[in-house]
């Protein structure tokens, strides 16, 4: 019998004045959807330094880390199979956010605009979650 185990991936939450960053997917799953920016994490690579890499690519900021939002491992978040997030809450250091590597686009929206957005994944989950710790 051959093991299975999930996938790592990580997720950034990034704001600025009350907006949250999302970036248009530019691939399937969930082609022409918006999502948070993230990715899968390299073998041999630390999961700080994979969020990092990956909102670098496809937003073209430069941020660090401000803090750790969660984890997300419910099996049926993504339709490739078992993956398991962890969410970061970012600061942006440099750049502007423009669209990068699997990303067609990337722009901050106003939050009360985010739920009429179609969003990948279980992105408005995880969207829901940082907006209610905020509210602690």
């Amino acid at each position: 019998m051959q093991y299975k185990s999930p996938k790592l991936t990580v997720d950034a939450i990034i704001t600025k004045n009350d907006k949250i960053l999302l970036i248009k997917r530019k691939k399937q799953p969930f082609k022409d959807f918006w999502a948070l920016p993230g990715g899968f994490v390299n073998y041999g690579e630390k999961v700080e330094d994979a969020i990092i890499r990956e909102v670098l690519e496809e937003t073209n900021l430069e941020c660090k880390i401000k803090k750790l939002l969660g984890v997300y491992s419910d099996p049926n978040r993504d339709p490739r199979g078992h993956t398991v997030s962890i969410v970061y809450h970012l600061k942006i250091i440099k750049g502007e956010p423009r669209g990068g590597d699997d990303a067609c686009d990337a722009k901050f929206f106003n939050i009360e605009d985010i739920p009429s957005l179609p969003l990948a994944f279980d992105h408005r989950k995880i969207i829901n979650d940082y907006l209610e710790s905020k509210r602690c």
